[in-house]
């Protein structure tokens, strides 16, 4: 049970006072109550802890903070304050909660800490029945043939279509936690496949060869509103992880044989992590070489020849940010885009809060293959995170060839908007250039070489900066400018000689217009 789930028993009507998503995530261990001052000595951890709140008074300015504290110095999993003695939550407690990360749920006056405590146990025990259920759930028989297909290495399409026929389950699929299709029940493979992480590792160099699976296209597991279950380590981001989905809502009987069968493929999913591990601490050593220069040339390309890459291939690089999520996130993010394409990568964090990998496909194919699972990725992100993604040239496997690539795909992270794919071949105007410079120079350039016009603008009515932009526009033509602004050509020509005096520039020369043109097409701060 997570702390969540108190929020889907609709006839308790607990509601989040304070919280964040990932706090109500937080497992429960149990419950207890109090209103004591400080509890954290007889709290446990994973605790949910009832406080009718007697304890607090508004005259007592650190009491909740104190409150807050024990709380999580005992790491209970939440606090569900009863509005019953103060009528409503405190905001002090609602605060002391917040700063100290402890979710903070409100219990109101017509629901009984009784009933919120028995329905929390009967959660628990009923989840400690499931999983004992799950470990015996497969039927002695059925286990055995499944455990001896595991050992001759068949794959989890060959697995999951004998348990759908074998025990009466619903169609199902394995997929990771974004939604790319390992296996399903439903849809054989064709041989070689480059899908069946049984054979390889699910995350890079122990893919298919590029001809294996070439006009295989990505499967899809069918749309469904039935609660997956997780496969082997829990997930150590949105992107990755195994789950078990039914293609339709089970039966109590048929979830349990789920759990089982999940229980079962445990050992893939872990073998496939450890095998994803090892792959981006190889490209991780790899990155590192290629980012620190000259000087390491020789060992950069004896750790390319050791990543697992074909030999001699021209790669791709490719790089991946996602501002404010955990350093893990973005590498995670580009192996799951890459298994699309049927070509070996390697895939790591670059120390920089972002992630690059290194394809041999080409680029227009990765191009388009990141931009098709963009959306597919960025659903599984929440707080409004978005995923940035970035392309390099393709060039020959040489170490400093590569290091150009890197920081062109860096570069192309910015250049376009979010939802689409950065490409540094697609960057052939100053416009699109200046889109790659971080924010906060280009705005004090703009600042720097339009603060004149700027302060005109505000204190007129007529726009020194559209007069600009509009004759710059227009190829520094005085009738084709009038024309566009509705202006007497005497009109243009003084205001541009305004311009001039103002920002001491002549529009007369080539070097002081593209000034002019590269500090109009600059974001404002």
């Amino acid at each position: 049970m997570i702390v969540g789930d108190l929020l889907e028993l609709d006839d308790l009507h607990i509601e989040v006072a304070w919280a964040s998503p990932h706090l109500l995530d937080r497992e429960v261990t149990g419950v207890t109550s109090t209103d004591l001052q400080d509890p954290a000595r007889y709290l446990q951890r994973g605790e949910l802890v009832l406080s009718g709140l007697v304890w607090w008074r508004p005259d007592e300015g650190q009491a909740a903070m104190r409150f807050a504290n024990a709380l999580r110095i005992a790491e209970v999993a939440a606090l569900l304050a009863g509005e019953g003695t103060h009528g409503t939550v405190p905001a002090e407690l609602v605060e002391a909660c917040r700063r100290h990360g402890i979710p903070l749920l409100s219990v109101p006056t017509g629901t009984s800490f009784r009933s919120v405590t028995d329905r929390v146990y009967l959660r628990l025990w009923g989840d400690l029945q499931a999983h004992a259920e799950g470990q015996a759930a497969l039927p002695a028989a059925a286990r055995r043939a499944l455990t001896q297909l595991l050992r001759a290495q068949a794959s989890p399409d060959e697995l999951l279509g004998r348990a759908v026929a074998d025990l009466g389950l619903p169609g199902c699929s394995l997929t990771t936690g974004s939604g790319r299709v390992l296996a399903t029940s439903a849809q054989p493979p064709a041989h070689g496949s480059a899908h069946a992480p049984a054979h390889g590792s699910a995350h890079g160099p122990a893919h298919a060869p590029a001809s294996a699976a070439a006009h295989t296209p990505p499967r899809r597991a069918p749309r469904t509103a039935a609660t997956p279950v997780p496969v082997g380590p829990p997930a150590d981001s949105p992107f990755d992880g195994w789950l078990l989905q039914p293609h339709t809502e089970p039966g109590p009987t048929a979830t349990a044989l789920l759990h089982g069968l999940a229980e079962l493929l445990a050992p893939l999913a872990t073998r496939d992590r450890a095998t994803a591990t090892a792959q981006r601490q190889t490209g991780t050593r790899l990155i590192e070489l290629l980012d620190s220069g000259a000087d390491t040339e020789a060992e950069a390309e004896r750790a390319l020849a050791l990543s697992g890459l074909p030999p001699q291939q021209r790669l791709t690089p490719v790089a991946a940010r996602i501002d404010g999520a955990p350093a893990t996130w973005p590498a995670a993010a580009l192996a799951e885009a890459l298994h699309e394409l049927p070509a070996p990568f390697v895939a790591a964090p670059d120390g920089r809060g972002g992630a690059v990998a290194l394809s041999p496909a080409p680029e227009d194919r990765i191009a388009e293959t990141l931009q098709r699972v963009l959306p597919r990725l960025e659903a599984a992100l929440t707080g409004g995170r978005r995923l940035r993604l970035g392309i390099g040239a393709t060039v020959e496997p040489l170490a400093h060839e590569l290091r150009a690539a890197l920081v062109q795909a860096r570069y192309a992270l910015d250049v376009e908007p979010p939802g689409a794919v950065g490409r540094c071949s697609r960057i052939t105007s100053l416009e699109a250039l200046l889109r790659g410079v971080p924010a906060e120079i280009t705005a004090a350039f703009r600042r720097r070489v339009l603060a004149p016009l700027i302060e005109h603008d505000r204190a007129n009515t007529v726009s020194l900066l559209d007069t600009l932009d509009a004759f710059l526009r227009h190829s520094a033509s005085w009738s084709r400018t009038a024309e566009a602004l509705h202006l007497h050509v005497n009109t243009v020509h003084y205001r541009v000689k305004r311009i001039e005096e103002l920002t001491g520039r002549s529009l007369l020369k080539l070097e002081d217009r593209l000034d002019l043109w590269a500090a109009l097409r600059c974001t404002p701060a």
